[in-house]
């Protein structure tokens, strides 16, 4: 199917003609979601239906290149690319304020990746894909030889003095509770590999291996961040989620690519789209919550 990735909405297989309508009249009557995906990811240009039809179909082509590479290409282009993201930007120096907003949202996206990487164990049979979800939750969420991800994020809260209670009884911001509530759905209702693409793509973000597939920015600058007036706690966090995702998000489009010849790929696609819409917002969650303690709003 074609999907919406921000109403969610989804058409037949391939009728790109119909998501192009949908987008036209968002765009007719200014909704400011659609316009902004439309200009980012299709065109900035005002163009008829057949024309952004075409121009969806060439979107979602894999060009011969794989579905791999695909990802990576529109993951690069919408976070690391040109225009980046404005966390990545935020990023490429130290802020205090952003690490904690960034310490406080993301307890909560790694409280639903645990759910996400259980729900694909227990839709599929094959051996690697469990394998490869039971050791990301070890090392997400619980720890093996190590400290899990989870507990050094705490601790770099803890280390700017946000106790762990206080993060654990927060409310989420509205851009991270809409995306959970997404990444949940996928999780309840899409296949096994359509979760995987929807989950495990977001690790590209922080993967240092990106600039040979034309990445402009780091996740973030580690000079800036190699510096006394950084806490060890962030340095720990970040040298540790920086050291996994780049072998995790490869090792899961390998994963999908592998088994995708028996799924339906736009589905993927779709599910991708969907799942990297709500990231970017819940990425901009970070900042709010950053600013929020600025101004000793939380």
């Amino acid at each position: 199917m074609a999907i919406c990735p921000i109403c969610n909405i989804k058409f037949d297989n391939n009728d790109f003609t119909s998501l192009s309508e949908h987008f036209i009249d968002k765009a007719n009557s200014s909704e400011p979601l659609h316009v902004m995906w439309l200009n980012r990811n299709i065109t900035k240009t005002k163009v008829d239906k057949s024309k952004l039809g075409l121009a969806f179909k060439n979107f979602y082509d894999l060009n011969t290149a794989g579905l791999k590479l695909w990802i990576i290409n529109r993951f690069i282009k919408d976070y690391r690319g040109e225009n980046p993201h404005p966390f990545i930007i935020k990023m490429q120096e130290y802020n205090p304020y952003i690490m904690e907003g960034y310490a406080v949202e993301h307890y909560f996206f790694l409280k639903q990746w645990v759910r996400s990487c259980s729900a694909i164990i227990s839709k599929t049979d094959y051996a690697d894909i469990q394998n490869y979800e039971m050791e990301n939750m070890i090392t997400e969420y619980f720890g093996k030889n190590k400290k899990a991800h989870i507990e050094l994020l705490l601790e770099m809260a803890e280390g700017y003095g946000i106790d762990r209670n206080k993060i654990m009884k927060t409310t989420p911001l509205k851009n991270t509770e809409n995306a959970i509530k997404r990444w949940r759905e996928i999780a309840e209702k899409n296949q096994w590999i359509e979760i995987m693409a929807a989950m495990h793509s977001l690790e590209l973000i922080a993967n240092r291996a990106l600039r040979p597939y034309g990445a402009r920015y780091d996740y973030f600058n580690y000079d800036a961040f190699d510096s006394r007036n950084v806490p060890d706690g962030v340095r720990a966090f970040l040298m540790e989620g920086y050291r996994s995702d780049e072998a995790h998000s490869m090792a899961a489009l390998e994963l999908i690519e592998k088994y995708s010849k028996n799924y339906n790929v736009q589905d993927i696609q779709d599910t991708y789209l969907a799942s990297t819409y709500v990231f970017y917002n819940y990425l901009e969650a970070r900042i709010e919550r950053g600013e929020m303690i600025e101004n000793k709003q939380y």
